[in-house]
């Protein structure tokens, strides 16, 4: 049933709003009749001449230069198997989508209808001149071999086989970091490979490269051990033929140093794990499920460093490590292959990025104190930021060093900034909110769960494994829709309107009334008040029976406000509640506060909304670099409002001097870096990259965000509450499904902060 759910689901992903998952969009004007004329005829003619002159105009005055193909011809999708082109277009599809998010290149696919090789090469050479790069993926081997040789031979453009030297890269770079820690040299470890196709050939070609002894492999396929007396092997096989007298994996792994999985599920026992030698290091990277599970694997063997494909555990050996970063740096040199050098360069950076002290940000997402070089962290994570800006530069600069470059790079700092700039361009930080909240799922109380998109969203963090749902609202409405959607979870589902909820709704009364009896509250309203759902889900929050609450969907925001103002109350030393929004630009996120409670706040309290803003801010991994906003700048203008917001910057430069805040400011100065270094070089925030904005006033941030998101198609997270004493979060009137899911993550890492702060006192 689960099962089926899910690939309705991704059906329907793939399918709606409009088919597939990219799309082509303007990077110029088009406005006006003079845009189109430049755009097409009679302007176009200019830059096809100039390129007529001299065919590397191209990359001046096209997009050639940032354009990678993504080509296949389905015979090895996946795990599919040869499913032919039209079927593999989804998954060339979602590369291209990776190629985009991770490295800002635009990914093309190209699904070729042959399995000819000549007719195959014939095809890519003949289309090559639209693209600033080849990516080959999912072709079967050993024509893989051969496309790859003769394209990267008859082409002056980057070429991978992904496939082949993905895999390879960032397994080399954990291996180079296991023989580290486990005091060993690659040139004297015996390596077991299991697996004998494309990725397999490609890793152990890369291990020799960097030193490991051919006499010290050992490589198996579907018949056991490759012995160099047996007949009819492929020349990939014969380069990896052992001498040995062995036959079978139980007899390759006694005493082997390294076991490298490239095959299927469960090949390994654990007698075979015991006999391999002292601190073992094995890469079991079988997808879905590895050679051996990595709970059995540790079980087995105290000693293990271990790394798998999944996610799931650490050390995930995963391509997206590589190839975006690889193209990436190779594009921007204008390089006019994918070398060895190129690639162990990549090699190199990555082991070496896992070597220094992770971000913040990365500890965050993947909810950890403190990530370090050891065993459990031999290659970075993929949501690791400095990825762009160490694997791109190391890959240039060997292009250049290897003489394949054909466009230097001389200002090596710049070109770091411009990287890191690319980062913008996606959704990172929902990937990396959703995946901090499942690292410590909390109970969080959906008040509105007959709601069928609150039902939907409750589903999806329930199954996704973000929090664990309890729902209130009619329960039978509720298993109704539960039925409709197959939502089979085992969720709590309460009806503060019941008398089945009566012990606890009488529970809740007495403490409420103790805590308001001198505010005008009488037992009977406390009791009537727990018949409602915001008020029953705020004292399940309260009282420890839930760790957090969403609400808001279906009333207006004031409405939710007071139940929980009344009931959970603002944090210690805070006089004033207030909200933040945190945006997805193309920018990157922007977090926009008061968007939701204060109308027109004092000075000390713009201040004060500003350094809670901050505490949010932080909570996502980010370092605030606040901008306090105004008409004005910098005391351009005396009015009462401009003073305000000066009078607020003066306060936080006194009370809280490590915020990099400053202003007042207008948006456009404060987010424009080049204005405000030039115009105001005196700014604190001069050459920094604004991430948050403070408004003066309701008005101004409100309409501020709901512009935003109405006319930029900006991404919402919020409004996200700033100053309560519990995990409390409200949602905008009608939130979507997609919306109310990014809050509940929020809810349940606000919930998990607090509860870390909690086991500190």
């Amino acid at each position: 049933m689960a099962k089926d759910k899910f690939r309705r689901e991704a059906l329907i992903y793939h399918a709606k709003p409009q088919p597939g998952k990219i799309k082509i969009v303007p990077t110029k004007r088009y406005a006006t009749q003079r845009d189109l004329s430049l755009a097409y005829s009679p302007g176009v003619a200019a830059p096809c001449l100039e390129i007529e002159k001299d065919k590397s105009n191209v990359y001046k005055y096209t997009a050639k230069g940032n354009i990678v193909a993504v080509i296949s011809n389905g015979t090895a999708v996946l795990g599919l198997g040869d499913i032919g082109p039209e079927a593999s277009k989804p998954v060339m599809e979602g590369k291209s989508l990776l190629f985009k998010i991770f490295a800002d290149i635009d990914g093309m696919d190209i699904e070729v209808d042959t399995k000819d090789v000549d007719a195959f090469i014939e095809t890519v050479k003949n289309i090559a001149p639209t693209f600033g790069g080849i990516n080959l993926e999912d072709i079967k081997a050993p024509e893989a071999f051969e496309i790859e040789r003769r394209l990267k031979e008859e082409l002056d453009i980057p070429v991978m086989h992904d496939d082949q030297h993905g895999t390879a890269i960032i397994s080399a770079a954990a291996l180079l970091n296991a023989l580290e820690i486990a005091d060993k040299k690659i040139e004297e470890v015996k390596i077991v490979v299991s697996g004998a196709g494309a990725a397999a050939v490609s890793c152990t070609r890369l291990y020799k490269a960097f030193g490991a002894n051919g006499k010290n492999i050992v490589m198996l396929d579907s018949k056991g051990v490759i012995r160099s007396d047996r007949e009819n092997l492929t020349p990939q096989k014969a380069e990896f033929a052992s001498d040995r007298k062995i036959d079978t994996l139980e007899e390759a792994m006694v005493d082997a140093d390294v076991f490298i999985g490239l095959s299927i599920a469960d090949i390994v026992s654990p007698e075979m794990l015991t006999s391999m030698a002292k601190d073992p290091i094995v890469f079991a990277m079988a997808n879905p499920d590895p050679e051996i599970s990595y709970n059995l694997a540790c079980k087995t063997r105290g000693d293990l460093i271990m790394a798998t494909g999944r996610s799931d555990h650490p050390n995930q050996v995963n391509n997206v490590l590589g190839f975006p970063f690889i193209f990436r740096g190779a594009l921007d040199v204008r390089a006019t292959a994918i070398n060895e050098e190129m690639k162990m360069a990549a090699v190199r950076a990555l082991a070496e990025l896992a070597k220094q002290n992770v971000p913040e940000q990365v500890n965050i997402a993947y909810g950890e104190t403190r990530l370090a070089f050891g065993k459990d962290y031999i290659i970075p994570k993929p949501f690791d930021p400095r990825l762009i800006a160490e694997i791109p530069p190391a890959v240039a600069k060997a292009a250049m060093d290897s003489g394949v470059a054909t466009e230097p790079i001389e200002d090596w700092d710049k070109y770091k900034e411009e990287l890191l700039q690319r980062l913008g361009a996606d959704n990172k930080i929902v990937r990396l909110i959703h995946n901090r909240a499942k690292t410590d799922p909390k109970r969080v109380v959906f008040a509105e769960a007959d709601q069928l998109d609150v039902l939907k969203a409750a589903q999806f963090v329930h199954e996704e494994g973000i929090a664990y749902p309890i729902l209130l609202g009619r329960e039978e409405r509720i298993k109704a829709l539960m039925e409709e959607i197959d939502f089979s979870g085992d969720c709590p589902i309460l009806d503060p309107k019941t008398d089945k909820q009566q012990e606890k709704k009488d529970q809740y009364a007495q403490i409420y009334w103790q805590s308001r009896k001198r505010r005008g509250v009488t037992l009977y309203d406390a009791q009537s008040k727990m018949r409602e759902r915001n008020y029953f889900g705020a004292m399940m929050v309260n009282s420890g029976d839930a760790d957090a609450m969403i609400s808001g969907y279906s009333r207006n925001y004031p409405t939710v406000v007071k139940p929980l103002l009344e009931l959970i109350g603002k944090a210690p030393g805070v006089n004033k509640v207030a909200t933040a929004n945190l945006m997805i630009t193309e920018q990157g996120p922007l977090f926009l506060a008061d968007t939701s409670i204060n109308i027109d706040p004092s000075s000390k309290e713009l201040a004060k909304i500003a350094h809670m803003a901050s505490s949010v801010v932080r909570m996502f991994g980010v370092e605030p670099v606040v901008a306090m906003l105004s008409y004005a700048n910098f005391g351009s203008s005396d009015s009462e409002r401009a003073s305000k917001v000066r009078g607020a910057v003066s306060y936080l430069h006194r009370y809280y001097p490590d915020l990099l805040v400053d202003g007042e400011l207008q948006a456009d100065f404060a987010l424009n870096g080049k204005m405000q270094r030039e115009i105001f070089p005196h700014s604190k925030l001069a050459g920094r990259k604004v991430n948050t904005l403070i408004f003066p006033n309701l008005d101004a941030a409100n309409i501020t965000y709901k512009l935003m998101k109405e006319l930029n198609k900006a991404d919402s997270i919020g409004p996200i509450m700033l100053g309560m004493n519990k995990a409390v979060h409200v949602l905008q009137l009608g939130a979507s499904v997609d919306e109310i899911i990014n809050m509940t993550a929020v809810a349940v890492i606000d919930a998990q902060k607090r509860a870390k702060v909690k086991e500190s006192i």
